[in-house]
């Protein structure tokens, strides 16, 4: 029998992939909200989701799930396989490595954390994306698109704790098994 505590485990890694499922899907319809011209390129919600998950709770988002999520999207958007996963997966596993540091953070400080990380995302995405000489949208653009994700990452934070309960782990805090979070 399936323990509690795994049961979870997989209902809440269930729930992140279709919710960027839906997020792919709301990408893809022609439902014109997408950057036209003179248009404002939207946030990347699936980016917001990722980062408040795994500084709210890394233990239930495995980097090989991020993986495939991310070159999932890196096919379906026709961008460079893999360029992308892996800045995601350098940015993800920079802030699970800071569990400890954003646990006893404040919301304010948090948030200056991720948005300090998602500009170097930015920058590192670019950066090689020049390097390699491969076609990308002005800077004003991107930048816009970075400033939007960080304005909505309170929002994401909102939405998965009151929807997915999604919180940081207390101090000390372990889980049925005596294991700690």
């Amino acid at each position: 029998m399936v323990d509690a505590f795994r049961r979870d485990l997989w209902l809440m890694q269930a729930a992140y992939v279709l919710i960027a499922l839906v997020i792919f899907f709301s990408r893809l319809l022609p439902l014109g909200v997408g950057i036209e011209a003179g248009g404002w390129p939207g946030p990347d919600l699936l980016l917001c989701l990722t980062l408040a998950w795994v500084t709210r709770r890394p233990d239930q988002l495995p980097v090989l799930l991020i993986v495939a999520v991310y070159l999932v999207e890196d096919f379906l958007l026709m961008r460079p396989p893999g360029l992308w996963a892996a800045i995601v997966v350098l940015a993800t596993e920079f802030l699970r490595s800071r569990a400890a540091l954003t646990r006893e953070l404040g919301f304010a400080m948090e948030w200056l954390l991720v948005a300090a990380v998602m500009v170097a995302m930015l920058i590192l995405n670019r950066g090689i994306n020049a390097i390699a000489f491969l076609p990308q949208p002005g800077f004003g653009l991107a930048a816009v698109q970075t400033l939007g994700t960080i304005l909505c990452y309170p929002l994401m934070v909102g939405f998965s704790h009151a929807l997915l309960s999604l919180r940081k782990p207390a101090t000390g805090e372990v889980d049925d098994m005596g294991r700690p979070l």
